[in-house]
């Protein structure tokens, strides 16, 4: 089995996540930047950040055999913070970076003013890098947040094709579907999809222009989620290839329209990254 994990958060996952998510099958990942928990103060602490997910994290997971890429954007809940709107100036530097294959997390937190602007703006910038977008729904109100993504994204002009509508559920999902974007599902271990609740909507939808991802974070996640996902769509009666689509050639096909997508075979040859390696003390 192999597995493409199109939403997740390494930065805030340790070394053996990393390799068991190797052992598990996993062999391509996709970051997306998003909010660290702690409320950042100024764009250069965004500098840092997007620098580590370009640089130090495509390092780290390949030293384990995982291709590694991101996604940059100002993330919606930080888009209501003044001192980090100067950050949509810093995006059009990293949005040219090899290695960046969409633009994204952006969307909707609370759906205030300051979140319509920023997402908005990060659309017409995925349209002027031709960047894929990758759009996270309101974790509240979130009938209401996608509805309301799906008419901004309209009005922006981007085609829906080259979008992921990500966190969704059993209520939001079959509109996801009739605008013709991308239907994502986060599986956690308490909350937004379980594994079982996955497979029913395969069963509903089918497994077209679906992305089932774990975005694990320093929150209570699992790494291996999409692994156990896998496992119950074949438990189940879904085919091998079924579960190949979904967990491999549907992020493969989403992300490649980034012309950026690189899974060619692993980058881990260098064992060290600016001078700092995986291992505490040196080799």
């Amino acid at each position: 089995m192999r597995i493409f994990d199109p939403h997740i958060h390494m930065t805030s996952r340790t070394t053996d996540d990393y390799a068991r998510m190797a052992e598990a099958g996993v062999q391509a990942v996709v970051e997306p930047a998003f909010w660290l928990g702690q409320p950042r103060t100024n764009p250069g602490s965004f500098t840092d950040y997007f620098d580590s997910i370009i640089g130090w994290e495509p390092f780290r997971a390949s030293q384990f055999g995982i291709r590694h890429h991101a996604t940059i954007a100002l993330n919606p809940k930080e888009a209501n913070d003044p001192r980090c709107r100067p950050v949509l100036d810093l995006l059009p530097r990293y949005l040219a970076k090899d290695g960046v294959v969409a633009v994204g997390e952006i969307g909707y937190d609370s759906m205030t003013p300051a979140e319509d602007e920023a997402f908005a703006a990060q659309l017409a910038l995925a349209l002027d890098h031709d960047l894929p977008a990758l759009v996270h729904t309101p974790h509240r109100d979130k009938a209401r947040g996608t509805q309301r993504s799906l008419d901004v994204i309209k009005e922006s002009g981007i085609d829906p094709g080259r979008v992921v509508l990500d966190h969704l559920n059993e209520v939001t999902v079959a509109a996801a579907r009739d605008a013709g974007v991308w239907a994502g599902f986060s599986i956690y271990p308490d909350t937004k999809m379980s594994p079982e609740r996955m497979v029913a909507i395969l069963r509903e939808y089918g497994p077209e222009r679906v992305l089932v991802n774990s975005a694990a974070d320093w929150g209570k996640s699992d790494p291996l989620l999409t692994a156990v996902t896998a496992a119950k769509m074949l438990a189940n009666g879904f085919s091998e290839d079924d579960v190949d689509r979904v967990l491999w050639r549907n992020p493969v096909e989403f992300y490649a329209q980034s012309g950026r997508l690189d899974l060619s075979g692993s980058a881990g040859d260098s064992p060290t990254f600016a001078g700092n390696s995986i291992l505490r003390g040196g080799s």
